[in-house]
């Protein structure tokens, strides 16, 4: 955890905030982006299978399961409610060669939880209870079907009873009821691609939280540096979307402890304006996934991937933005 000092600089309503909000214009935009463009990666799987990255992609997802399973040590049957476990005879072609994808836009809707300056870190967990979920990302280029490689990907969700840390907002599962909320800085961080443009994070399966459905924030910064203590900070050339997951798994995650203990109104896949805005251009935001074993709580593997077009970009405001170096937090608007 970060030791920071805080300033409070807030003088209005946060930015972009999606919970009972009218988001027309924001919607407008990513429409009008589209036109014209793909919103989904269809138009590259021939070129992807040629060039092997699809081979690597199923060749990567099964070594994560396998690695997954062995850490966690899952037994066949543990006598509690069961789901299909990943097993190592599975043929990898079948089991991992489905995939998802879905266009990242700069007109896609920030929402009021981004924190700039997080650590670059794979495990986010940190002292968090939930689902393991083992997350597998990758950005191919719209225009050439090249993976993206060298992009630093930042992502953050919600905890399990639909809290973001880092932040203070009224519409952020406790309120304004914990100050020091604004100090975490669990479920966020950044990754920086590799050659087949792949970032991989462990983290906890989200919660839910008012008006939204389950969901993961990703960003995509194409030309920023991490500074020397592994902090990154970029509002400009920013990609925004969000992963979805089957309603299926949500309804099951929604059963288990802490997920249980979340009072905040449950808005499902079919309800969430944003996912059928996607849905509707042609994008396939819902991420495939895996159990590792028949416990959900033995973890989940999920992988989708993003199109990015590499020559627009879009500035963002944070909700917040951390100064590890300053020892200082600003919290905006």
């Amino acid at each position: 955890m970060k030791l920071l000092t805080v300033f409070l600089l807030i003088s209005g309503p946060f930015v972009a905030a999606h919970p009972g909000e009218d988001h027309t214009e924001e919607l407008a935009a990513r429409q009008s982006y589209f036109k014209g463009r793909s919103a989904n990666l269809s138009h590259c799987a021939s070129k992807l299978n040629t060039n092997g990255v699809i081979e690597r992609a199923i060749h990567r997802r099964a070594l994560a399961a396998r690695g997954l399973k062995q850490k966690r040590a899952v037994l066949a049957m543990r006598g509690e409610e069961s789901h299909a476990e990943y097993t190592v005879e599975q043929d990898p072609a079948t089991l991992f060669g489905g995939n998802s994808s879905c266009a990242m836009s700069p007109e896609e809707i920030v929402g009021p939880y981004y924190v700039e300056g997080e650590y670059v870190r794979s495990d986010l967990v940190e002292e968090q209870e939930g689902i393991p979920l083992e997350l597998d990302i990758q950005f191919i280029d719209a225009s050439t079907c090249k993976p993206v490689d060298g992009a630093y990907i930042d992502i953050w969700n919600c905890n399990s009873t639909g809290v973001y840390g880092g932040v203070i907002n009224p519409t952020n599962g406790n309120g304004a009821a914990d100050p020091s909320n604004i100090y975490n800085t669990w479920l966020r961080g950044v990754q920086k691609t590799d050659g087949d443009g792949v970032v991989q994070f462990s983290t906890l399966f989200p919660g839910h939280y008012i008006n939204r459905t389950v969901h993961i924030h990703v960003m995509a910064h194409l030309n920023a540096q991490p500074l020397a203590n592994g902090t990154l900070f970029d509002t400009e050339a920013a990609y925004i979307s969000q992963i979805y997951f089957d309603q299926d798994l949500i309804n099951s995650t929604n059963a288990y402890w802490p997920y249980s203990t979340n009072t905040q109104p449950v808005t499902s896949n079919a309800e969430d304006f944003l996912l059928n805005g996607d849905l509707q251009a042609g994008g396939d935001p819902q991420a495939k996934h895996i159990h590792i074993g028949s416990r959900l709580e033995d973890g989940v593997l999920a992988w989708i991937t993003f199109g990015i077009n590499v020559t627009h970009s879009e500035a963002v405001t944070p909700a917040a933005t951390y100064h590890p170096a300053l020892n200082t937090t600003a919290v905006c608007h």
